[in-house]
């Protein structure tokens, strides 16, 4: 097998933990690539197995990257979110919670308050099932300090993470249930389906308008969706289409033909815990492409 083709069989490997570590997808794009042009300058004989090589100059890459963004992302205008990404409906729903279970938004959001060194532990033996003697190799940790840095990771994620997965059916329900009373501009249908200490976020990069803070609280948050459906969209065409975004049941939302914005919900005990509405155009112009790309295959069907 060549160098190359080695690579792209381990290529998906590397761009989930990389995404998943950063949260971008071009800067996971970027770990991925630089993976690559090291890889190439590896001499193969000093390799014992590629796929952990490979896995550990990714997640060295991904820490060293975190380490130097945290000065940006403190920076950021507003409350930054992961970007979004479209993904394949899966026919296996077990594979499909799996995935919806690390990949989501709210997941994402929720890493961000693990160190770079936490987050990788986390991710490397959680996600990727990796051993400890493993992961301490690709971090420079011993397998003990391993298993204290993963211990220390999941006490900042406990009270964050919910008991209990929510069912596929459930969160396409609600999620239709959510757009249908938002659309309508039902203050009641909307309350009902948020949990009362339900926390509202959105991100625009500081290039469009987006709730600078996270807005707290089912009536706060239900009048502020309808006043600005009532104030910026009223006059507007706007349509909502139904889409996977990382996994689980999302919202893409047009304005006068041009995306507006991508919504997920985190849904807990049956309820809209937390709303996730990324604005940055930035981080919405792989979606573009991706949607563009979709409906031009199609009118060539």
């Amino acid at each position: 097998m060549s160098s190359l083709e080695d690579f792209n069989n381990h290529r998906p490997l590397l761009f989930s933990i990389a995404y998943r570590m950063l949260g971008t997808v071009t800067d996971a794009e970027d770990m991925v690539q630089e993976t690559f042009l090291r890889w190439q300058q590896t001499a193969r004989e000093t390799v014992r197995s590629a796929k952990t090589y490979l896995a550990t100059i990714t997640t060295r890459l991904c820490i060293d990257h975190l380490r130097s963004a945290r000065v940006q992302r403190e920076q950021y205008v507003g409350t930054w979110l992961p970007e979004p990404m479209l993904t394949p409906q899966s026919e296996n729903s077990t594979d499909l919670m799996e995935l919806a279970d690390s990949l989501s938004i709210a997941f994402l959001t929720v890493l961000e308050r693990l160190s770079p060194i936490e987050r990788a532990v986390f991710l490397l033996r959680d996600v990727f099932d990796y051993d400890y003697d493993e992961i301490g190799h690709m971090v420079g940790k011993s397998s003990t300090n391993c298993r204290q840095i993963l211990r220390r990771a999941k006490q900042h994620l406990a009270d964050e993470r919910p008991r209990f997965p929510v069912s596929r059916s459930q969160q396409e329900q609600i999620t239709s249930q959510f757009l249908d009373a938002s659309t309508k501009g039902d203050l009641q249908d909307l309350l009902l389906l948020f949990a009362k200490d339900v926390t509202f976020l959105s991100d625009g990069g500081g290039q469009v308008i987006a709730a600078i803070k996270p807005i707290h609280g089912s009536v706060k948050v239900a009048r502020m969706l309808l006043a600005i459906r009532r104030k910026w969209l009223a006059n507007a065409h706007v349509v909502s289409r139904l889409v996977e975004i990382n996994g689980q049941p999302g919202i893409i939302q047009y304005l006068d033909d041009h995306i507006h914005s991508a919504i997920t919900l985190e849904i807990v005990d049956g309820c809209i815990q937390s709303i996730y509405s990324v604005r940055n155009p930035e981080k919405l112009e792989r979606i573009c492409q991706e949607i563009s790309l979709e409906e031009e295959q199609k009118s060539d069907r």
